[in-house]
């Protein structure tokens, strides 16, 4: 590991944040430093600790430390990541025999600097005890792969001697921060802490002293696991013609989906994160996949965002994909009992105070295929599979070296059912689309765009599909950076099955489709040419179908029932002069909406339809705008306020519509005007 320190980049931190001291100004910047290696920490772990003085309230010079406060990343954090705390009262604690976690937190809050600043790392008194000025704290995959043995402690002292203290595993917080105290004590010539399963403490005079001790330290291990190395692990037989990702996450996906008893016909569904390097699938290959891969977490920190274990399931063949999911099914059904069990064992041995977590897992090993990470929401689904892949690199070098050794499930159980963490539950409340994929045809178009928009904001996972693919990509990129941006031709079956494809692989599956992609032609119906007609029914009828069709196949592969909502228009039922080539592909359309509806109800899939009409968009340009007035003999204004409201609507209202249907489970073959107010386009 090469020390990333530059000279020029220190310097211009400290003159960026002049106003805070030099103290500060370098601690960010070598926070940012450890924090942006994926090998020293991932989302969320670690800290950072500065001894400094600053002004209170009062304008008093106070000795105070400031520390990685609650939530911030390190590879991005700012001076407000780091809330001072007066140090001197966190120093009296030490001669406290016992603390709660609870009170160590209100007392580390009634002695900040700022009331408003975030909760200081609940590692804040292990950094005060330390007299150390500035002190690091990684989670190292390198030292990880050597404490998580066995033998770990030993094999620690062979590679440091006593340049570092050897801290035994305690769980985080005040017994962790005096019994780490006591080991510095006993030799304070050390450079640093290894805490045994759980990371090491670097500190130093300065930030680059300790910064740099943290990156010779880990260099040491990276060195020792280089030696001696055996074949981590021996391939297992696999099937010649294994399935793809875009088939097998649906399955996966809809395997671990909850049903929520809140409301029939509602589910607790996870967003998908695959990986597929060849440093995981050389993991999720082995032969003893079954004991490595599920023994535990490497340290117990990951085990609030992964569980205890991830799953294994058996690795599917391209031509037996029932198969398969029977089997993914049982395998997720025996691993939630398991979980169960884990509960209830640990929960009694607390005295049963614990409120259990859902029981699915995080993190799914697919031999042949790769890992899938699982969260609520794509951001928590790549964190579970930034983890799962730090975990296979220190599991792996762990047992190129001798044998992964996790800590026993009643550690992990303490750390996963913390106190601090289960306070946390149910204090805040989810978007009601969380965890659900929505597609959006049309999307790079005014009513696609606001549509996707909307789901979005309710929680919802977009992709938004288009045939102008770059257009698609900047829109996606306007809602942000978990949006997809895909090229899809409607009236290309083979586009619009590769683009659903990219959707399940790139979030496991689809839950409601938009299908909005359209274009309007006009003519007398009885002097229109057949090519022009057949256009239009390429793109206003066969292209609805071939997405509805795409987006059931994943649907029913899931199992969780899903939702169409198709982009009619109200010249299905009130057809205008001069418009049969766009109003005849549209009323087949409707018949279309309530067929799904038919046929797919049992299986829980609902098809909606919303007719809208006169909305600004790709479609209505302003051209079309003043040739419709004109056939109409009205302005151009009056044309687009001609309802019954004498108001506009605009892509907007349509959105809304697709979502208040996106969001009515028991609503199906439902047809939602939007048009202001229309009686001869009002469904009998």
């Amino acid at each position: 590991m090469q020390s990333a320190w530059i000279d020029r980049d220190a310097d211009t931190t400290v003159a960026r944040y002049a106003s805070l001291g030099r103290d500060v100004a370098l601690r960010v910047y070598t926070t940012r430093l450890l924090g942006q290696d994926p090998r020293l920490v991932l989302h969320g772990g670690g800290n950072t600790s500065v001894k400094t003085r600053v002004a209170d309230l009062n304008g008093d010079a106070v000795e105070v430390l400031c520390v990685k406060g609650s939530g911030w990343d390190m590879g991005s954090i700012e001076p407000a990541g780091l809330p001072a705390v007066r140090l001197a009262p966190l120093l009296k604690l030490r001669a406290r025999e016992s603390l709660s976690d609870e009170e160590m937190v209100r007392l580390q809050r009634a002695n900040l600097i700022d009331p408003a600043a975030p909760n200081p790392s609940v590692e804040a008194l292990l950094h005060a005890f330390i007299p150390h000025k500035f002190v690091d704290h990684t989670h190292s995959t390198a030292v990880l792969a050597l404490t998580d043995q066995p033998d770990g402690e030993a094999l620690c002292h062979e590679v440091y001697g006593a340049r570092v203290g050897y801290v035994p595993y305690i769980m985080p917080g005040f017994g962790l921060a005096k019994a780490a105290a006591r080991v510095f004590d006993a030799n304070p010539s050390v450079e640093g802490l290894i805490l045994v399963k759980h990371g090491i403490f670097s500190f130093g005079a300065d930030a680059r002293e300790s910064y740099q001790r943290m990156i010779a330290l880990v260099t040491l291990a990276e060195e020792r696991l280089a030696k001696n190395r055996k074949p981590a692990f021996v391939s297992a037989k696999l099937p010649v013609r294994p399935a793809g990702v875009a088939d097998v996450a649906p399955i996966v996906r809809g395997a671990c989906s909850l049903q929520d008893g809140r409301s029939d016909g509602a589910w607790k569904r996870f967003v998908l994160d695959f990986r597929g390097s060849d440093a995981v699938m050389n993991f999720v290959n082995g032969a003893e996949v079954a004991r490595y891969g599920q023994a535990g977490v490497v340290t117990p920190d990951h085990n609030i965002r992964i569980k205890n274990r991830p799953l294994v399931v058996a690795a599917p063949e391209d031509g037996d994909l029932a198969g398969f999911k029977e089997q993914v099914r049982g395998a997720v059904a025996a691993f939630s009992d398991r979980y169960q069990n884990y509960f209830d064992r640990n929960n009694a041995r607390v005295g049963g105070i614990k409120t259990m977590l859902d029981p699915m897992p995080r993190v799914v090993l697919v031999p042949g295929i790769g890992l899938f990470g699982l969260g609520r929401s794509k951001k928590d689904a790549r964190i579970a599979a930034d983890l799962a892949e730090a975990a296979i690199a220190t599991i792996t070098d762990a047992e190129a070296v001798g044998r992964f050794d996790p800590l026993p499930e009643s550690d992990l159980f303490d750390v996963e059912y913390w106190s601090l963490e289960q306070a946390k539950l149910g204090s805040s409340k989810e978007p009601p689309l969380a965890g659900q994929v929505a597609v959006v045809t049309g999307a790079a178009g005014a009513i696609g765009f606001a549509t996707a928009k909307a789901f979005a904001a309710a929680g919802a996972e977009v992709a938004l599909l288009d045939v102008d693919g770059a257009a698609a990509q900047a829109k996606a990129k306007a809602i942000g950076v978990a949006a997809q941006g895909i090229r899809c031709d409607v009236t290309d079956a083979a586009s619009v099955r590769g683009a659903f494809a990219q959707v399940a692989s790139a979030f496991g599956g689809v839950d409601i489709v938009v299908s909005n992609a359209g274009a309007a032609w006009q003519g007398r119906i009885g002097e229109v040419d057949e090519a022009v007609l057949r256009q239009s029914f390429e793109l206003n009828f066969y292209g609805h179908q071939r997405v509805a069709q795409a987006a059931v196949r994943i649907m029913r592969a899931q199992g969780t029932g899903g939702c169409l909502l198709f982009n009619v228009s109200k010249q299905a039922v009130n057809p205008g002069p001069d418009f049969g080539p766009y109003g005849l592909p549209k009323a087949a359309t409707l018949f279309l909406v309530r067929q799904y509806a038919v046929d797919y109800g049992s299986e829980g899939i609902r098809a909606n339809a919303v007719n809208a009409d006169r909305i600004r968009s790709g479609l209505l340009t302003e051209e079309m705008i003043a040739s419709r007035s004109k056939v109409r003999g009205v302005s151009e204004e009056t044309y687009m306020r001609g309802n019954l409201l004498g108001r506009e609507v605009v892509a907007e209202d349509v959105a809304q519509a697709f979502l208040a249907q996106a969001l009515a489970l028991k609503s199906t073959a439902d047809v939602t005007t939007v048009d202001g107010g229309n009686i001869a386009a009002a469904l009998r």
